[in-house]
């Protein structure tokens, strides 16, 4: 892939996109730390390499890119993204679930096949986990018909699409679904993946902070099916159920 242009397959024209990869790519590699990077790649199980950039540096040079570049439209946003994921280092894939967590206001339902590309490209949960709550979960706040696909995603094959059904509502609070959240965590309670079965204790403790005696009581109804690791994330905070007299 070459810095400008139309870069990956998909990618709309942006002249944004364009001036935001040159200053970006030249600002981060100026900055690299082979040293770091080592060490930062070992972290993220080989999952792609890094330029070894600490996450305060980083975001530093990312604001210095940013400077004086007009609010981006779904196209602009689309070729950031994009772009940044046909990159290889990690902490272009970071600046892209910034620079859409910034601007997730400013996406619409199409943007979701982008999202789910993001999500099953060079798949971990430092950048799932993310999208997963900050874009995914905007997506589908603001259109509420974007829950069909959801309930699609959840039953998915690939493990990180089911762990984003899982965790998008992770933001939502009052606004939580509980009966689909409960679902979802039923939906998977048997997932032999350890990164799902994590994520449904986490988005159950989540919602616990919002109304723990629904979580006690479903946990009560439903524990047995659960991972002792499941139930235990989701009642970290809040404790079980006390036993009745």
């Amino acid at each position: 892939m070459t810095v400008t242009g139309t870069g990956p397959a998909g990618a709309p024209r942006s002249a944004l996109a364009d001036t935001v990869l040159a200053r970006l790519t030249a600002a981060y590699a100026g900055a690299a730390d082979p040293g770091r990077a080592a060490a930062m790649r070992a972290y993220m199980k080989d999952v792609a390499p890094f330029l070894g950039l600490p996450t305060p540096e980083r975001r530093a040079l990312s604001r210095a890119v940013l400077v004086g570049t007009p609010r981006p439209d779904e196209a602009d946003c689309t070729a950031v993204a994009l772009r940044c994921w046909a990159l290889p280092h990690r902490e272009y894939h970071y600046f892209a679930v910034d620079y859409l967590r910034r601007h997730a206001g400013r996406l619409s339902s199409a943007f979701l096949p982008v999202a789910r590309r993001l999500i099953t490209t060079t798949s971990w949960w430092d950048t799932v986990d993310l999208l997963a709550a900050h874009v995914v979960g905007a997506l589908v706040a603001a259109d509420r018909r974007l829950t069909a696909d959801m309930d699609e995603w959840i039953a998915d094959a690939d493990q990180w699409v089911a762990r984003a059904a899982l965790l998008h509502q992770l933001r939502y609070r009052e606004r939580t679904d509980a009966e689909r959240l409960f679902a979802y965590c039923l939906r998977q309670s048997g997932h032999p993946d350890f990164f799902v079965r994590k994520a449904v204790g986490w988005c159950l403790r989540e919602y616990a902070k919002t109304d723990p005696e629904a979580v006690r009581a479903f946990l009560a109804r439903e524990g047995d099916r659960f991972a002792p690791l499941t139930v235990r994330e989701a009642l970290k905070n809040i404790g079980a159920a006390p036993e009745p007299p």
